[in-house]
This record gives structure tokens, C-alpha cells and sequence, in this order.
């Protein structure tokens, strides 16, 4: 497989069976260093398993993956060196405080002792949480809550940031406040994210390009104008897009168990 210098994320022939059921079907693209990157779709279209192979958490049952140039069968160490992850579900512990969780994870990535607090108070710093550094995280609220997972996910400087629905069951204060960090980390640190997300309007605010998935196959990809223009129709949206390309609605799509999940996020993230 030919890998594209500009690309940081390639993807070829990626297929996820579970026994009879394919969740993932074949599909193939690239993403650019610093690009903004948005798997849009409905619960149970295949986002969420893609990305669990992308960060190495289950193996593709085929396929090529090869993200910061390492492979991803083959150099799996390397590429969790390379990503930072934030789940979906809540990945902070609230019974310690912001620095705690923090300091935990900076453990984990082995960041040296002597900078561990200099990096915990930048990435505080920098995610404008520095004046509740000490407070139990029990008592964040869900926006504070995405934003120290973020800092998380940043410890140890990665070159991508994955995203699993990160601004699921917030408010559209807190939803663009957690964006407006995430921006400045592509801005300031080139950092590349790729996120995934079925609101439509937040895919067409801060995406440079946009794949939709569809039943665990990749129905297109494009920039946000680029799909809207085939659609062909005044004053299209994203959505109308995925129906144009999909012929369904994101809302007719899914199933129980996912919707039950995303209920439950959105209730533990207030």
C-alpha cells in the first residue's frame, strides 16, 4: 500500500467481522496531518468500532492501517504512542481531583517524573481548568468533565487526537467551548483530529472534510461543500447530504442498544 506524505492516517480494505455480522465493510481513506476530521453517521453505522481498530483496541479481521507510518498489526506499540483517545463513556474518575486523574495518566505515558508537573499544569493551563486543579471531579460540570478527558488524551503530546462522540449529551454552550479547545490545539500544535459524531451541524461548523458511514460501509467523503453541492438543492445542509447519499434520515437509523448507551452518556455528563 502506496502511503501519501501529507497523509498521517491511512486506511485500505478495512473490514470488522464479529461471527456473521460485518460492523465494518471494506472500507478505505486517508486523513491529512492537522486536518479536522469528522465519521459522521448514526449509532450503529461502524464509527465507533473503525476507531477501536484505529487506536488498537480490537484487531480488523482484514486490512491495512497505517497511522504516523507505523503499521498497525505490526507496530501497534508505536501507534499508541502516537494517538490520544477520548471514549465515549466517561473516562475520568470522579473521587480524585483534576490533577489526580491527570497525574495518573502522565504515570501511565511515562512522562518523566521531573516534568510531570510542569505538563500536568500546562495541559490545566491550557483548558482553562487551572483554578479547579484541586477540586474532586465529581463536582464538574459534563463541559469541564470532556475538557479534562482532552487533557488526558493530550499528556503525552500525540500527533492525532480520536474522538468518539465527544460532545455528546452537552449543551451547545459547553459543546462549543469544548470545540474551542480542541481547535486551538490543531491551531497552536498541528495536532490532527479525527472525531466522530451524528450531529450533523457540528460535523458542518468545525470539519475539514467529512466521511459518512452507513450501515459499516463508507457511503462518501468530501469537504462539507463538496457533499452539500451534490446534493443539488437550495440551501442544503449536512443532513440533507447523508439522506442524499444514505436515502435514509439519522434518525431512522441505529438501534436500542446504542440509543440506550447514548442516553446513558448524555445523563452521566449532566
Amino acid at each position: 500500500m502506496q502511503i501519501n506524505n501529507k497523509s498521517v492516517i491511512t486506511v485500505d480494505q478495512l473490514v470488522k467481522r464479529f461471527n456473521s455480522f460485518t460492523a465494518v465493510n471494506d472500507i478505505s481513506f486517508s486523513v491529512n496531518k492537522g486536518e479536522v476530521f469528522a465519521f459522521v453517521g448514526p449509532n450503529g453505522a461502524g464509527k465507533s468500532t473503525t476507531i477501536k481498530m484505529l487506536i488498537t483496541l480490537i484487531q480488523p479481521t482484514t486490512g491495512e492501517v497505517f497511522i504516523d507510518k507505523h503499521d498497525l498489526i505490526h507496530d501497534a506499540d508505536n501507534v499508541r504512542r502516537a494517538i490520544g483517545y477520548v471514549p465515549q463513556m466517561i473516562s475520568v474518575d470522579g473521587s480524585l481531583s483534576a490533577y489526580e486523574n491527570l497525574l495518573l495518566l502522565a504515570k501511565l505515558y511515562d512522562i518523566p517524573k521531573e516534568i510531570r508537573g510542569k505538563r500536568i499544569d500546562e495541559v490545566l493551563d491550557f483548558l482553562d481548568l487551572k483554578q479547579v486543579r484541586n477540586a474532586l471531579v465529581k463536582t464538574f460540570s459534563g463541559g469541564m468533565i470532556r475538557k479534562l478527558e482532552i487533557g488526558q488524551a493530550i499528556m503525552h503530546h500525540p500527533h492525532v487526537l480520536f474522538l468518539d462522540e465527544p460532545t455528546q449529551g452537552l449543551d451547545p454552550v459547553a459543546r462549543r467551548n469544548v470545540w474551542k479547545h480542541l481547535l486551538k490545539l490543531r491551531e497552536q500544535f498541528g495536532m490532527t483530529i479525527f472525531f466522530s459524531t451524528h450531529y450533523m451541524e457540528e460535523a458542518e461548523e468545525v470539519a475539514d472534510r467529512v466521511a459518512i458511514m452507513h450501515r459499516g460501509k463508507l457511503a462518501t467523503m468530501g469537504t462539507v461543500d463538496e457533499l452539500i453541492k451534490q446534493t443539488k438543492k437550495k440551501k442544503a445542509t449536512l443532513e440533507d447530504a447523508f439522506i442524499y447519499f444514505t436515502g435514509s434520515t439519522i434518525q431512522e437509523t441505529g438501534n436500542l442498544k446504542e440509543i440506550k448507551r447514548m442516553r446513558q452518556t448524555a445523563g452521566r455528563l449532566g
